[in-house]
């Protein structure tokens, strides 16, 4: 059964979704509720220190934890419907996981639709991973991480790598990627108003925004049309109350056809990306605390030389 703080965490959740009057509001006005209200109300993590970075003119965070590991580290794509979103909105959730991974998180800014449209966004975290490789990572001591619409496009962002012949990392963890822009899961009518947090009339309408008139088939914009082979372990997290169930199990499928390391982790109850409270609920720490172990098993293999700790 979920706990008291789920609960309360959830009816925070439903006034936020209120609060933005979800497809009816500007993208600006959701971009201060999201960008520049949720930051001021989020927790700072004990023991995780936060560092601003410049990723190649792109902005970008480091959540250091104490102890950590310096050759290893993760580059977290936040979420946020390729048009919200920031390194601030996510700090809480990416500097507990830094904390569990016992290595240094990189947040990066990508830049967000409709401004910037497909794929934009992919052609970022293609750029944040090489200049992570360039500052002496090695590929077998990275991960990427990523949530909601950062999920799918961690998955898109290692089908561009691995076209252009980089290295991959030595893992992927996926929290509710959001991997199909059609939005055509089963899951959607199962779950439909169940979701406390997303709708499929407002996630089609950001699509829209975020493809620009480009095919939402496209393996880089939909993953789950793509040839997922060659991919590295992966582990993907979502809840059985979320609407995008669908596009995690579909993908969790696709991969393992293709020869795949991949866990499908269902958390029965939770809504999307329930991970985003951590500290303050007990269920959101457990999904870290286990990613954070599958992060340190599968990266820790290699150490890395030469790199600059910052």
């Amino acid at each position: 059964m979920p706990s008291l703080r789920f609960r309360v965490a959830e009816l925070l959740v439903m006034f936020s979704r209120l609060v933005q009057m979800e497809s009816l509001s500007s993208i600006s006005y959701q971009r201060w509720w999201f960008d520049g209200v949720v930051p001021r109300l989020s927790f700072p993590v004990k023991g995780v220190d936060l560092r601003r970075e410049e990723v190649s003119g792109i902005k970008a965070e480091w959540a250091v934890p104490e102890g950590e590991d310096e050759g290893r580290a993760v580059l977290y794509l936040h979420g946020g419907a390729y048009v919200v979103g920031s390194a601030g909105s996510h700090r809480t959730l990416v500097s507990r996981l830094a904390q569990e991974a016992g290595c240094r998180a990189l947040s990066v800014e990508y830049r967000l639709a409709p401004e910037h449209p497909f794929p934009a966004a992919v052609e970022d975290a293609v750029m944040a991973y090489q200049w992570l490789l360039d500052r002496g990572y090695e590929a077998g001591s990275l991960a990427i991480a990523g949530d909601s619409a950062g999920g799918g496009l961690a998955v898109a962002a290692m089908l561009s790598m691995r076209g252009k012949g980089i290295p991959l990392p030595a893992a992927a963890f996926l929290l509710s990627p959001w991997t199909d822009l059609e939005v055509k899961g089963e899951s959607v009518g199962k779950v439909g108003w169940r979701d406390p947090m997303l709708s499929a009339r407002a996630l089609r309408r950001e699509a829209a925004m975020y493809l620009a008139g480009r095919d939402p088939r496209d393996p880089l914009a939909s993953p789950i049309y793509a040839d997922l082979s060659g991919l590295p372990p992966t582990l993907i997290q979502v809840g059985t109350r979320e609407i995008l169930l669908d596009d995690a199990v579909r993908l969790a499928e696709r991969a393992g056809e293709a020869g795949v390391e991949v866990e499908l982790d269902v958390w029965e109850g939770m809504f999307h990306v329930w991970q985003f409270f951590a500290t303050l609920v007990p269920e959101s720490d457990a999904a870290l605390e286990k990613a954070g172990r599958f992060l340190r098993r599968k990266t820790e293999g290699e150490r890395t030389r030469g790199v600059d700790p910052l």
